[in-house]
Protein backbone atom coordinates (compact mmCIF):
# COMPACT_ATOMS: atom_id res chain seq x y z
CA UNK A 1 0.00 0.00 0.00
CA UNK A 2 1.36 3.41 -0.96
CA UNK A 3 2.07 5.86 1.85
CA UNK A 4 0.11 9.13 1.73
CA UNK A 5 2.17 12.20 0.93
CA UNK A 6 3.47 14.12 3.95
CA UNK A 7 3.56 17.89 3.44
CA UNK A 8 6.12 19.70 5.60
CA UNK A 9 7.27 23.21 6.40
CA UNK A 10 11.07 23.46 6.67
CA UNK A 11 11.85 25.86 9.53
CA UNK A 12 15.38 27.10 8.92
CA UNK A 13 15.29 26.13 5.25
CA UNK A 14 18.40 28.04 4.19
CA UNK A 15 20.69 26.73 6.90
CA UNK A 16 23.06 23.83 6.22
CA UNK A 17 20.62 21.24 7.55
CA UNK A 18 17.64 22.88 5.87
CA UNK A 19 19.34 22.71 2.47
CA UNK A 20 20.48 19.15 3.13
CA UNK A 21 16.94 18.06 4.00
CA UNK A 22 15.49 19.82 0.94
CA UNK A 23 17.86 17.79 -1.23
CA UNK A 24 16.88 14.53 0.46
CA UNK A 25 13.17 15.32 0.22
CA UNK A 26 13.51 15.94 -3.52
CA UNK A 27 14.42 12.25 -3.92
CA UNK A 28 11.68 10.94 -1.60
CA UNK A 29 8.25 10.35 -3.20
CA UNK A 30 6.49 10.17 0.19
CA UNK A 31 7.27 13.68 1.42
CA UNK A 32 7.42 17.22 0.04
CA UNK A 33 8.33 20.65 1.36
CA UNK A 34 5.38 23.00 0.79
CA UNK A 35 6.97 26.06 2.45
CA UNK A 36 10.14 27.23 4.13
CA UNK A 37 10.91 29.71 6.88
CA UNK A 38 14.18 31.59 7.10
CA UNK A 39 15.23 35.14 7.96
CA UNK A 40 17.56 35.15 4.95
CA UNK A 41 16.37 34.09 1.52
CA UNK A 42 17.76 34.58 -2.00
CA UNK A 43 14.68 33.25 -3.77
CA UNK A 44 16.40 30.08 -4.98
CA UNK A 45 14.11 27.53 -3.30
CA UNK A 46 11.42 25.66 -5.29
CA UNK A 47 8.92 26.48 -2.51
CA UNK A 48 7.74 29.78 -0.98
CA UNK A 49 9.86 31.09 1.89
CA UNK A 50 8.62 33.27 4.75
CA UNK A 51 10.87 35.33 7.02
CA UNK A 52 8.86 34.41 10.10
CA UNK A 53 6.76 31.34 10.87
CA UNK A 54 3.80 33.55 11.79
CA UNK A 55 3.76 34.87 8.22
CA UNK A 56 3.30 31.37 6.80
CA UNK A 57 -0.18 30.85 5.35
CA UNK A 58 0.43 27.38 3.88
CA UNK A 59 -0.98 24.33 5.64
CA UNK A 60 1.23 21.33 6.37
CA UNK A 61 1.18 17.95 8.09
CA UNK A 62 4.35 18.66 10.09
CA UNK A 63 7.21 21.10 10.59
CA UNK A 64 10.87 20.11 10.57
CA UNK A 65 12.90 22.57 12.63
CA UNK A 66 16.64 23.08 12.26
CA UNK A 67 16.89 26.76 13.13
CA UNK A 68 18.24 28.76 16.09
CA UNK A 69 17.21 28.76 19.73
CA UNK A 70 15.95 32.34 19.43
CA UNK A 71 13.32 31.26 16.88
CA UNK A 72 11.91 28.35 18.88
CA UNK A 73 9.49 30.31 21.11
CA UNK A 74 7.63 31.69 18.11
CA UNK A 75 7.67 28.26 16.46
CA UNK A 76 6.05 26.60 19.48
CA UNK A 77 3.30 29.22 19.64
CA UNK A 78 2.57 28.69 15.94
CA UNK A 79 2.45 24.90 16.27
CA UNK A 80 -0.03 25.07 19.15
CA UNK A 81 -2.19 27.70 17.45
CA UNK A 82 -2.28 26.00 14.05
CA UNK A 83 -2.14 22.44 15.45
CA UNK A 84 0.84 21.43 13.32
CA UNK A 85 3.11 18.67 14.72
CA UNK A 86 6.78 19.60 14.99
CA UNK A 87 10.05 17.70 14.66
CA UNK A 88 12.17 19.92 16.92
CA UNK A 89 15.86 19.48 16.17
CA UNK A 90 17.31 22.81 17.30
CA UNK A 91 19.73 22.38 20.23
CA UNK A 92 21.04 24.77 22.87
CA UNK A 93 17.58 25.56 24.30
CA UNK A 94 17.40 27.24 27.70
CA UNK A 95 15.72 25.68 30.71
CA UNK A 96 12.79 28.05 30.22
CA UNK A 97 12.47 27.02 26.57
CA UNK A 98 12.56 23.33 27.46
CA UNK A 99 9.67 23.99 29.85
CA UNK A 100 7.78 25.68 27.00
CA UNK A 101 8.39 22.61 24.83
CA UNK A 102 6.87 20.44 27.55
CA UNK A 103 3.84 22.72 27.83
CA UNK A 104 3.36 22.82 24.06
CA UNK A 105 3.50 19.01 23.86
CA UNK A 106 0.34 18.86 25.97
CA UNK A 107 -1.50 20.57 23.10
CA UNK A 108 0.25 19.37 19.94
CA UNK A 109 2.53 16.51 18.86
CA UNK A 110 6.23 17.34 19.28
CA UNK A 111 9.14 15.04 18.54
CA UNK A 112 12.27 16.31 20.23
CA UNK A 113 15.60 14.61 19.86
CA UNK A 114 19.10 15.86 20.55
CA UNK A 115 20.27 13.71 17.66
CA UNK A 116 18.23 12.31 14.79
CA UNK A 117 20.57 9.49 13.73
CA UNK A 118 19.57 5.85 14.03
CA UNK A 119 22.99 4.90 15.42
CA UNK A 120 22.92 7.41 18.28
CA UNK A 121 19.41 6.41 19.30
CA UNK A 122 20.42 2.75 19.35
CA UNK A 123 23.44 3.75 21.46
CA UNK A 124 21.15 5.43 23.99
CA UNK A 125 19.54 2.04 24.60
CA UNK A 126 22.84 0.11 24.77
CA UNK A 127 24.24 2.53 27.34
CA UNK A 128 21.52 1.63 29.82
CA UNK A 129 22.58 -2.02 29.84
CA UNK A 130 26.26 -1.12 30.10
CA UNK A 131 25.63 1.29 32.96
CA UNK A 132 23.63 -1.26 34.95
CA UNK A 133 26.56 -3.70 34.76
CA UNK A 134 29.66 -1.51 34.88
CA UNK A 135 28.92 1.39 37.23
CA UNK A 136 28.02 -0.80 40.23
CA UNK A 137 31.37 -2.52 39.59
CA UNK A 138 33.17 0.80 40.14
CA UNK A 139 33.55 2.11 36.58
CA UNK A 140 33.68 5.90 36.10
CA UNK A 141 31.79 7.52 33.22
CA UNK A 142 33.29 10.22 30.98
CA UNK A 143 31.86 11.65 27.75
CA UNK A 144 34.00 13.24 25.05
CA UNK A 145 32.39 14.94 22.08
CA UNK A 146 33.93 16.58 19.01
CA UNK A 147 32.28 18.96 16.56
CA UNK A 148 33.14 21.51 13.89
CA UNK A 149 34.37 24.95 14.88
CA UNK A 150 31.09 26.66 13.92
CA UNK A 151 29.00 24.85 16.57
CA UNK A 152 28.01 27.41 19.22
CA UNK A 153 26.73 25.24 22.10
CA UNK A 154 28.87 22.97 24.27
CA UNK A 155 28.58 20.26 25.29
CA UNK A 156 26.43 19.06 22.44
CA UNK A 157 22.81 18.19 22.98
CA UNK A 158 23.67 14.64 21.97
CA UNK A 159 26.40 14.39 24.62
CA UNK A 160 23.92 15.56 27.26
CA UNK A 161 21.37 13.01 26.03
CA UNK A 162 23.97 10.24 26.32
CA UNK A 163 24.71 11.34 29.87
CA UNK A 164 21.00 11.44 30.67
CA UNK A 165 20.64 7.86 29.42
CA UNK A 166 23.39 6.76 31.80
CA UNK A 167 22.11 8.86 34.71
CA UNK A 168 18.57 7.54 34.34
CA UNK A 169 19.82 4.08 35.29
CA UNK A 170 21.61 5.66 38.27
CA UNK A 171 18.42 7.29 39.61
CA UNK A 172 19.74 10.67 38.39
CA UNK A 173 22.12 10.77 41.37
CA UNK A 174 25.23 11.64 39.34
CA UNK A 175 26.39 15.24 38.85
CA UNK A 176 27.46 16.52 35.43
CA UNK A 177 30.89 18.18 35.54
CA UNK A 178 31.91 20.40 32.61
CA UNK A 179 35.06 22.05 33.98
CA UNK A 180 37.64 20.71 36.42
CA UNK A 181 40.20 23.46 35.90
CA UNK A 182 39.54 25.14 39.26
CA UNK A 183 39.25 21.94 41.27
CA UNK A 184 42.11 20.30 43.16
CA UNK A 185 40.72 17.02 44.41
CA UNK A 186 40.39 13.44 43.28
CA UNK A 187 37.46 12.49 41.11
CA UNK A 188 34.27 11.75 43.07
CA UNK A 189 32.44 8.54 42.17
CA UNK A 190 29.06 10.10 41.49
CA UNK A 191 29.88 12.35 38.56
CA UNK A 192 29.79 12.20 34.78
CA UNK A 193 32.56 14.24 33.20
CA UNK A 194 32.19 16.07 29.89
CA UNK A 195 34.86 17.24 27.45
CA UNK A 196 34.06 19.24 24.29
CA UNK A 197 36.37 19.61 21.29
CA UNK A 198 35.68 22.21 18.58
CA UNK A 199 37.64 22.39 15.36
CA UNK A 200 37.70 22.11 11.60
CA UNK A 201 34.76 20.43 9.91
CA UNK A 202 34.14 17.50 12.31
CA UNK A 203 30.51 16.50 11.74
CA UNK A 204 30.09 14.81 15.09
CA UNK A 205 31.95 12.30 17.24
CA UNK A 206 30.82 11.00 20.63
CA UNK A 207 32.68 8.66 22.99
CA UNK A 208 31.14 7.35 26.20
CA UNK A 209 33.98 5.96 28.31
CA UNK A 210 33.48 3.50 31.16
CA UNK A 211 36.84 3.53 32.98
CA UNK A 212 37.40 0.82 35.56
CA UNK A 213 40.35 -0.74 37.36
CA UNK A 214 42.70 -2.03 34.67
CA UNK A 215 40.11 -1.96 31.87
CA UNK A 216 38.20 0.58 29.81
CA UNK A 217 35.04 0.08 27.75
CA UNK A 218 34.28 2.79 25.17
CA UNK A 219 31.15 3.26 23.10
CA UNK A 220 31.85 5.41 20.03
CA UNK A 221 29.67 6.95 17.35
CA UNK A 222 30.96 8.92 14.38
CA UNK A 223 28.82 10.82 11.90
CA UNK A 224 30.60 11.28 8.56
CA UNK A 225 27.85 13.38 7.00
CA UNK A 226 24.95 15.55 8.16
CA UNK A 227 22.76 13.41 5.91
CA UNK A 228 22.31 10.90 8.76
CA UNK A 229 20.50 13.61 10.74
CA UNK A 230 18.45 14.74 7.77
CA UNK A 231 17.23 11.24 6.97
CA UNK A 232 16.18 10.76 10.57
CA UNK A 233 14.28 14.05 10.61
CA UNK A 234 12.40 13.09 7.44
CA UNK A 235 11.38 9.74 8.92
CA UNK A 236 10.31 11.54 12.08
CA UNK A 237 8.09 13.95 10.11
CA UNK A 238 6.38 11.04 8.35
CA UNK A 239 5.86 9.35 11.72
CA UNK A 240 4.46 12.50 13.37
CA UNK A 241 1.80 13.18 10.75
CA UNK A 242 -1.62 12.83 12.35
CA UNK A 243 -0.27 11.93 15.79
CA UNK A 244 -2.13 13.20 18.88
CA UNK A 245 -0.61 15.75 21.26
CA UNK A 246 2.34 14.44 23.25
CA UNK A 247 6.11 14.34 23.51
CA UNK A 248 7.74 11.85 21.15
CA UNK A 249 11.34 10.88 20.46
CA UNK A 250 13.32 8.90 17.92
CA UNK A 251 12.81 5.70 19.88
CA UNK A 252 9.15 5.93 18.91
CA UNK A 253 10.13 6.18 15.24
CA UNK A 254 12.55 3.25 15.52
CA UNK A 255 10.07 1.04 17.37
CA UNK A 256 7.02 1.73 15.20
Amino acid sequence: MEEAMTNVIMHGCNGKMGRMIAGLVADDPEITIVAGVDAFDEGKNPFPVFQDINECTIKADAIIDFSAAAAVDGLLSYCVREQVPCVLCTTGLSKEQLEKVEEASKKVAILKSANMSLGINMLLKLLKEATATLVPAGFDVEIVEKHHKLKVDAPSGTALALGDSVNEVLNNEYEYVFDRSQRRQKRPQKEIGYSAVRGGTIVGEHDVIFAGADEVVTFSHTAYSKAVFGKGAIQAAKFLKGKPAGMYNMSDVIDQ
